[in-house]
């Protein structure tokens, strides 16, 4: 079989390492920057081996369709995998797999940052620099990490990794998960999410997401439990947070700050470009407005050179280990 994949969501800056890892595996690409989608889904008509990325989305029609053309292989470079429909890539004999991991510092380091300028007030402070203003404000005044409880939602590896740095700078970590590992337990002191909310000063989302189990997981009951000040970092995935919720009781006072990566439906929002006095969705509008006590990446936590490796090479293993046994550890088929 001729090892050629037609790659989806390509980035510029991603072009030299795809050439790269694919003169490794023996790979040619064909490099796509459109998220592949039900109504662009012919671009891949034809291709027997398809690599997408998070925010591609077939669905059963079209996946069908994509299956009837061609394609045996669907292959997602991500360790998300709520964008792929599953079922029907089992149901039209389309072999698929995910990436269960990779670097899992670009996704903690983005929190640390994302926390810490918000502790700090740092957006707050250059911005006032920016528009000339050069005196210390009230505002400035901040919190030392060290004198911080920071809470850990969702203890896996990336969760880990975030715990260890938050230790590094001195604070005190503790963790909640359904899922304790002895590795989280040796790291942070795991307590029930009653106790979490109650005692947290920073808190980081790195849940998974389940459909159907944990939507808006952190809702507004859970918010209003939080302490008074508490700063919310989500990097995880955008269901899990009810945003809306935490934008409201911003505006009420009572939480001090929210730092997110992903969002619910962020398809309307990242990947666009929008007149910021202007906003086509209401929640967008606020989110723009509450800066600096809100801070919004556009899914940027996976956006590394060291992550981006990882993906694309654990993604041509997938592809290696099908072609060689028919069958792949990191399948989505069960």
């Amino acid at each position: 079989m001729e090892k050629k994949m037609i790659c989806f969501g390509v980035r510029d800056y991603e072009k030299p390492y795809f050439d790269e890892l694919g003169k490794k595996y023996g790979y040619e690409f064909v490099l796509r920057p459109e998220y592949l989608n039900s109504d662009c889904w012919e671009l891949a008509k034809g291709y027997e081996i398809v690599m997408v990325r998070g925010g591609c989305h077939v669905d059963r029609e079209h996946m069908k369709m994509l299956a009837d053309s061609g394609c045996k292989y669907y292959l997602t470079r991500t360790a998300g995998y709520n964008h792929v429909d599953v079922q029907a890539c089992k149901d039209f004999g389309i072999q698929t797999a995910f990436v269960p991991g990779y670097s899992p510092n670009a996704i903690s380091e983005l929190a640390v940052t994302l926390a810490m300028m918000l502790l700090r007030n740092a957006a707050y402070a250059t911005y006032e620099a920016k528009e000339g203003r050069f005196k210390v404000t009230n505002q400035m005044f901040s919190r030392e990490v060290r004198g911080c409880t920071v809470a850990i939602l969702g203890c896996g590896r990336i969760g880990c990794t975030t715990a260890s740095l938050f230790k590094g700078l001195g604070a005190h970590v503790i963790g909640y998960d359904v899922y304790q590992s002895d590795y989280a337990k040796s790291l942070m002191e795991m307590k029930p999410i009653e106790d979490v909310l109650k005692e947290a000063d920073v808190i980081v989302i790195h849940m998974a997401y389940v459909k159907g189990k944990n939507d808006n997981f952190i809702d507004a009951e859970k918010i209003a439990a939080m302490k008074p000040g508490t700063i919310i970092v989500n990097v995880a995935r955008g269901e899990v947070l009810d945003t809306a919720a935490v934008v409201e009781s911003i505006k009420k006072g009572h939480i001090a700050g929210l730092g997110i990566d992903v969002i619910s439906e962020e398809g309307t929002l990242f990947n666009h470009e929008f007149d910021p006095a202007h906003m086509p969705n209401p929640l967008h509008q606020d989110l723009v407005d509450l800066y600096p006590k809100v801070l919004v990446t556009p899914h940027i936590g996976s956006a590394t050179d060291l992550a981006l490796v990882d993906m694309i090479e654990v993604t041509l293993k997938n592809m290696d280990e099908f072609l060689e046994t028919g069958n792949c550890k990191n399948s989505l088929i069960k």
